[in-house]
């Protein structure tokens, strides 16, 4: 992909937001610092939560951008009816989570953050995941074999549970892999005209 040598900085320690910005053929650095403190109001719509989340931490990256530089920030987050799923905190939030998720239908939101001196753009994506009914023995096989706690709604949909109980998704399936590609690409592409 050519970004007039324009410099992409990954602010995300998820192993498959790299995967999948490599899939797009961007070289990239990859770098965390950030100063940002995640949390939200209580009123905010959830929905518009994953900005949100986004936007602070391209805003909170730990120094100014230099000319030239494009940063990306990204926040997932799992939506079941109201509630929202982050990532659990223990083996026993896991399965909590996952016993909710068995036999339902949830929503995957995403947003990028694309930014550089200049420009801020935040997109978000929206897919729909349907589970079919898991056994308790399912889920504590997964939980233990895939040790899902640094994923949103203690899932990535592509290890075991994806193959085993995913019925139907709606939008983007690397939208629930936590990166929608297809945007980041638009959005690489406007930034690199300036």
């Amino acid at each position: 992909m050519n970004l007039n040598d324009k410099k992409v900085i990954l602010a995300s320690n998820s192993p498959r937001r790299r995967e999948l910005l490599a899939g797009l053929d961007v070289e990239f650095t990859v770098d965390t610092r950030n100063n940002f403190e995640e949390k939200f109001p209580e009123d905010m719509p959830h929905s518009e939560v994953p900005a949100a989340m986004s936007l602070g931490k391209s805003l909170g990256f730990w120094r100014e951008l230099e000319e030239g530089e494009i940063l990306i920030t990204s926040d997932t987050m799992v939506l079941l009816d109201s509630l929202i799923m982050g990532k659990p905190h223990s083996r026993d939030e896991a399965l909590e989570m996952l016993r909710s998720l068995s036999g339902r239908t949830h929503e995957v939101i995403t947003a990028v953050t694309v930014r550089d001196r200049n420009r801020c753009e935040t997109v978000s994506d929206t897919t729909v995941v349907t589970f079919r009914d898991l056994t308790e023995a399912e889920i504590e096989y997964y939980v233990d074999t895939c040790k899902p706690f640094d994923k949103a709604g203690a899932y990535g949909i592509q290890e075991w549970i994806g193959y085993a109980a995913c019925t139907s998704i709606t939008g983007s399936f690397y939208n629930v892999m936590g990166f929608p590609v297809h945007k980041v690409y638009d959005e690489l592409i406007k930034f690199a005209r300036y």
